[in-house]
């Protein structure tokens, strides 16, 4: 009777509209999600393949791709979509659904194009039966040069992507798309569309701001690149540089290669033109080829068209917020009006309530300023100004001033008089916003009793930057960096808070306040580890800037 029961679910579903919205509606996909839970990948793929069901509700076949494989594989064979739902839907779907896809003949040119886009780590072979998906995805192993797997040619593995989440989150995200798209204009899920994402740590960032200027990579003896760093090895493994004109003669000779050129395609991360400079590998006992290892850096103009990207990217974020802060001003001004009672007498309950309205509306136009500042710092659009400033008595200074409110709670930062003064290169300002945003996020998260020591460690390096070191509270030390960088606001519970958007946020934007100016800020070992910018900053063309 379950099968029944979900033949007949998809079939009603499957002829509705995607948007389409009732307790009716929303209670047959939960009876779908149970059903799946107790009928097996097989029984339900083949469901899904019976000529007489109609499958065409976007959302049912974003629902069903999200499955298991065979599953998957049925619903994008069997799916009538139209040309618009099947482009909104490719970048949600799987790797596995998106390789199941490309063996449609019927698919339009703008479908295919969206398909290469994506990326090239959903092309090869379908998951065997021993890789179904399961509770926790498998590590991949992944061959280099120098260690290819164990009774495999040198090929890299292709790569998983993360799990993006509930189903209901993953339609979520459909409908919001298409409805931008229909509301404005297109959006580009690379980032290249006229509508910037603000910086609060999600994790499909910008492809623009991330585009790669150099990456290395090795191939097999055909050509094509079966190796490469970790950023682009899914977009570029498979292909074949050495395919034309002075590559292709010095490949077919064996020849060394500096500085030709070449030209990528694929995802806007690699897209443009490129210099390659490669040598040959032979094996060390019989001579044989093997392929070749090299680097590709960017073309100088092509670089120049990043720096414009990144910085179009900012100015539309200033643009966005500018348009946000105009009916926040205006809030604000009219609350301001009532409580000072300037066109009359007003009751005191109005003015209580202005005066609430009036301190939002601050938060909030500060809380822009903070989205804005750590835009333009990690775009580049800005820079700190030089300075000269002794930060342990800064930090002396802050924790004083923190003491009233979180000695309530029993917290303190422990910093030793034995400490030397530690001159670096930031305005007095910026050294007493950034001690500020560090001591008022880890303060505001220790748990009550809590102790935060603050000392001085020598580079891990070898070289004679400073670096401060800051214990974390007990709520962050066990967490992995990443998940403390880019938690959401609330994830962390804080007594104090530096700023709206949570922990992640402010360690962000103080981590752009110290790469701006010459630093580096990372989370080790339990610790807040500041490498502290010198007072003497390298100029943005010294050859050591070009080279990182």
């Amino acid at each position: 009777m379950s099968r029944v029961e979900l033949r007949q679910l998809l079939d009603l579903l499957g002829s509705s509209q995607a948007h389409a919205r009732s307790p009716s509606v929303e209670a047959a996909y939960a009876r779908i999600a149970e059903l799946s839970q107790q009928i097996p990948p097989a029984d339900r793929a083949a469901i899904v393949r019976d000529p007489g069901l109609r499958l065409r509700s976007a959302r049912l076949v974003a629902l069903l791709a999200s499955s298991e494989y065979d599953v998957a594989e049925a619903a994008v064979d069997r799916a009538s979509l139209t040309t618009e739902e099947w482009q909104d839907l490719i970048p949600a779907i799987s790797p596995a659904a998106r390789r199941a896809l490309r063996q449609r003949s019927d698919l339009a040119p703008e479908v295919l194009r969206r398909l290469n886009d994506a990326g090239a780590y959903d092309r090869g072979l379908p998951p065997g039966p021993a890789a179904m998906p399961s509770a926790e995805p498998r590590p991949v192993p992944v061959a280099t040069p120098e260690a290819p797997i164990a009774g495999l040619p040198p090929v890299l593995a292709p790569k998983t992507e993360p799990d993006p989440g509930t189903i209901g989150a993953l339609v979520r995200r459909i409908e919001a798309y298409r409805q931008a798209r229909q509301l404005a204009a297109p959006i580009a899920l690379d980032g290249s569309a006229d509508a910037p994402r603000l910086p609060l740590g999600e994790d499909q960032a910008s492809a623009l701001q991330n585009r790669p200027a150099q990456f290395d990579f090795a191939t097999g003896p055909t050509g094509s690149i079966t190796w490469a760093d970790n950023a682009v090895a899914a977009m570029v493994v498979g292909v074949t540089p050495f395919s034309t004109g002075a590559l292709a003669a010095a490949f077919k000779q064996r020849r060394s290669i500096a500085a030709q050129s070449v030209e990528l395609g694929g995802g806007a991360a690699i897209a443009g033109k490129w210099h390659l400079d490669a040598a040959p590998r032979f094996a060390p006992h019989t001579g044989g080829f093997l392929g070749y290892t090299g680097r590709m850096r960017r073309v100088v103009a092509d670089a120049a068209a990043m720096v414009l990207a990144r910085d179009s990217e900012a100015d539309r974020i200033r643009q966005l917020l500018h348009e946000l802060r105009t009916p926040v001003n205006a809030i604000q001004g009219f609350a301001e009006v009532i409580q000072q009672q300037l066109f009359g007498p007003t009751p005191h309950e109005y003015r209580a309530l202005a005066a609430n309205i009036a301190s939002d509306a601050a938060r909030m136009l500060a809380a822009f300023e903070e989205l804005e500042r750590l835009a333009r710092l990690d775009s580049g659009a800005q820079d700190l100004d030089p300075g000269q400033v002794d930060f342990i008595a800064t930090l002396r200074s802050v924790a004083s001033q923190l003491d009233e409110r979180i000695a309530q709670r029993k917290v303190a930062f422990t910093i030793p008089n034995s400490l030397p003064t530690t001159p670096i290169g930031l305005t007095e300002s910026d050294a007493e916003l950034l001690g500020w945003r560090l001591l008022a996020t880890l303060g505001g998260a220790a748990m009550p009793g809590e102790t935060l020591k603050v000392g001085l460690r020598p580079a891990a390096d070898g070289s004679a930057s400073t670096v401060l070191a800051i214990d974390l509270p007990a709520s962050l030390r066990d967490k992995p960096a990443e998940t403390v960088l880019h938690a959401a606001v609330g994830a962390v519970p804080q007594a104090l808070a530096a700023g709206m958007f949570g922990v992640g946020f402010a360690l962000r934007l103080a981590r752009a306040e110290l790469r701006a100016a010459g630093g580096e800020l990372k989370l080790e070992q339990g610790r807040l580890l500041l490498q502290l910018p010198d007072l003497t900053r390298p100029d943005a063309g010294h050859s050591a800037q070009r080279s990182a």
